[in-house]
């Protein structure tokens, strides 16, 4: 820690990670009420039962409080831009006709049920069957506003950019899947289209997908891990897009 901070103002140092400043208050609290109740000296507190007054179960009540209260999804959320900075570039306002157009996006050509492939993405949760639905471009505020007023279209298979689920956690629920072109499989947004039972590929690679397009999405594909990520492997689900009906 002493590259962190110096002698001087490391009693003053404070975490950039809001789950470390809450642990090490409630922490420095619990230790507080402890003292209260003994009857001493500090430095008779800490050369006697200040270990032994803290149990285990006073930690796990205070884990459990920063759970709830919904502190673990802060690391994660702020991982998503460091992972794959690129995917978080302006990209400009909604355009018609645009479409996510990332150069490692492989393609192929109609297969025998007319599925185009248009992409891949890092699959969350291994469903028992894939998912169909149409792909709807949700880039701005406005755009979550419009859902919020009018509802989310049927069958939405929403195409987003922020991995951190902060733009779309108001209309999140309503959608049928999400492909989002930044992040991985441990980002907020994945944590919580888990949590909701959403179909969810991260990390998408995109080529060629317009707004209203029909899409498969082989969620059948088995989840990616935090040890395929460490160990390289290519655990790709396809994006197919479908002819129109």
């Amino acid at each position: 820690m002493s590259t962190l901070y110096t002698d001087h103002d490391k009693h003053a140092w404070q975490s950039t990670f809001a789950i470390v400043e809450a642990y090490n208050a409630a922490m420095k609290d619990l230790v507080r009420r402890r003292f209260a109740d003994f009857n001493g000296s500090w430095q008779a507190f800490v050369a006697g039962p200040a270990y032994d007054s803290i149990t285990k179960e006073d930690i796990a009540k205070i884990e459990a409080q920063l759970l709830a209260n919904g502190y673990r999804f802060e690391p994660s959320a702020m991982s998503s831009a460091a992972e794959r900075p690129e995917a978080y570039r302006d990209s400009g306002l909604q355009l018609e006709n645009f479409s996510f157009e990332h150069p490692a996006a492989p393609t192929a050509a109609p297969d025998a049920e007319g599925r185009e492939l248009r992409g891949v993405g890092d699959n969350v949760v291994s469903r028992k069957a894939n998912l169909l639905g149409i792909a709807r471009y949700v880039r701005t505020s406005d755009k979550v506003l419009e859902y919020l007023t009018h509802g989310v279209p049927a069958n939405t298979i929403a195409i987003v950019e922020d991995s951190g689920g902060t733009l779309t956690a108001p209309v999140l629920e309503k959608f049928a899947g999400v492909l989002c072109a930044g992040g991985t499989t441990r980002s907020h947004l994945a944590i919580l289209t888990r949590e909701y039972g959403i179909p969810c590929l991260m990390n998408a690679r995109l080529s060629g997908i317009k707004d209203g397009d029909r899409l498969e999405l082989e969620v059948t594909a088995r989840a990616k891990t935090a040890d395929d990520y460490q160990t390289g492997a290519d655990v790709s689900a396809r994006v197919f897009r479908l002819p129109p009906l």
